[in-house]
């Protein structure tokens, strides 16, 4: 079998997968699209999405960030990426970062970034759409989707329109973020997307004289959460001050950490690019 295009239109083979309702720009050819999402806000779910999607671009992989949290964007200002996005009448040209990573997000199209979006959920969910059929991606190994918290509109419209290989959920060690956590999986099972695994983001501090680790949230579930689901714990992320000033300071892309590493390699070995699916 030849590698998927997920254009089922042409497609001569007899599969179980469902056509996707929407086709990527004619001139962009993505091989994986990995989504990111979360129960809740204030969880990390954008941070972790830069972060992963540099220690793919650190081996060595051409990617992409489709910011798909329209109303709550915060992306581009990681990358330290601003100004408007510009296009011709063959589609609109993504923006791109200093090390390559390509990029759109509803902050690159507004005169001013800190203007609130008030759209109804259908527009927002248009726009999405458009990202992922106007957008001219070229040729990309990994896409990912910095989806918004919950599991409304937004999140349903890109599972529902988008070719999705995988997702990782994004958590913090609260017990009762736990439990939502179980939503956001259990949504991805309703959708038959499968689930890579779970980051658990603000997991310890390390004191900074001593080095020891100090579980601020108190013994963490979501390894339980994990184990439950058969799912791998991909990461535990401390609050790192080197993380929030370099993601406040548009340089997300010269973190020097691997709290991710693993997470790539599992990416990597599970969803492996030029190969038959």
């Amino acid at each position: 079998m030849s590698e998927c295009n997920h254009d089922c239109s042409s497609c001569k083979e007899k599969c179980d997968e469902a056509p996707m309702t929407e086709k990527p720009h004619e001139l962009s050819r993505i091989k994986r699209v990995i989504a990111v999402v979360s129960g809740k806000g204030g969880v990390g779910k954008s941070a972790v999405t830069a972060l992963t999607t540099v220690a793919m671009r650190n081996k060595g992989y051409t990617c992409a960030v489709l910011d798909a949290d329209i109303t709550g964007a915060s992306v581009p200002k990681m990358f330290g990426v601003n100004g408007g996005i510009t296009g011709d009448e063959t589609g609109i040209f993504p923006a791109e970062t200093s090390g390559g990573i390509r990029l759109i997000s509803s902050n690159l199209l507004l005169d001013n970034e800190t203007d609130p979006i008030v759209w109804r959920g259908p527009v927002i969910s248009g726009m999405v759409k458009q990202f992922w059929t106007d957008v001219i991606w070229g040729d990309v190994d990994y896409m990912f989707i910095d989806c918004p918290p919950g599991t409304g509109d937004v999140p349903l419209t890109v599972f529902q329109s988008i070719k999705v290989d995988g997702i990782i959920v994004v958590t913090t060690p609260q017990e009762l973020v736990s439990m939502i956590v179980e939503k956001a999986v259990n949504m991805a099972n309703m959708m038959k997307v499968p689930v890579l695994g779970i980051v658990e983001n603000m997991s310890y501090i390390v004191c900074p004289d001593c080095g020891k680790r100090i579980n601020v949230f108190g013994e963490s579930k979501t390894a339980k959460t994990a184990e439950k689901f058969g799912l791998p714990l991909l990461a535990e992320i401390p609050y790192d001050a080197a993380i929030v000033g370099a993601c406040d300071g548009g340089k997300a892309e010269s973190i020097k950490v691997d709290y991710l590493n693993a997470a790539a390699d599992i990416i990597e070995s599970g969803l492996p690019v030029g190969t038959e699916e």
